[in-house]
């Protein structure tokens, strides 16, 4: 469960970020669309290129809510795939299994995802898997285990409880919702991946490091 500071923290970072990290960020982000702290509005010097190249890596970051450590590795191995590197790490960070389980509906948030995997109650292809950072293949189904699913987080999930502060589901997934169960249907791209960031300048950051 999320605690009151982590809902604090969430919200400070999310305005410090200028990206809605949690539903109730994007309400805040709505009534204060300004930095955090006393300076928050006033208008600050021009960013240095590190800052703003930094800035853009936590803003994906903190999007997965992933470590710094998990991201490097994704974003070496989108090095090495063929296309850009930029689009690559975006479109396998979105084959996380915690990122799908929000996208398809069956949680309200990538933390609130993460819990569901963790504590067992998500199936891929029928069987349990409790890695967040598992990487679902085209073809692979995602479901909610039948033990869970009267479970009251699943039964507000599978009446669209989560739809006004979820993005529309894209169209790499097949969503069943009234059956808790979803399909990634191919690789997404990066153009359809509801996620806000300028991927070419966390590209630049990785590279001058």
């Amino acid at each position: 469960m999320v605690t009151k500071s982590q809902d604090r923290r969430k919200v400070r970072l999310s305005r410090a970020l200028g990206v809605a990290l949690t539903p109730k960020a994007a309400r805040y982000l709505e009534k204060r669309p300004y930095g955090p702290g006393q300076h928050g509005r006033t208008k600050r010097k021009a960013d240095s290129d590190y800052a703003v190249r930094l800035k853009e890596k936590q803003r994906l970051r903190e999007q997965y809510g992933i470590r710094e450590k998990q991201l490097r590795i994704v974003f070496n191995e989108a090095r090495r795939t063929e296309g850009l590197t930029g689009e690559n790490l975006v479109e396998l960070l979105e084959m996380r299994l915690d990122a799908l389980v929000v996208r398809a509906g069956f949680a309200r948030t990538t933390a609130q995802a993460r819990q569901f995997v963790v504590h067992r109650h998500i199936l891929v292809d029928g069987k349990i898997v409790d890695r967040p950072s598992f990487r679902v293949k085209p073809g692979q189904t995602i479901e909610v285990k039948a033990k869970s699913e009267s479970l009251e987080p699943f039964q507000v999930a599978a009446a669209g409880g989560h739809a006004e502060v979820l993005p529309p589901v894209p169209a790499y997934l097949e969503v069943e919702l009234d059956k808790l169960q979803a399909k990634l249907v191919r690789r997404p791209k990066r153009a359809e991946v509801p996620v806000t960031c300028d991927v070419q300048l966390v590209v630049e950051y990785y590279a001058a490091r």
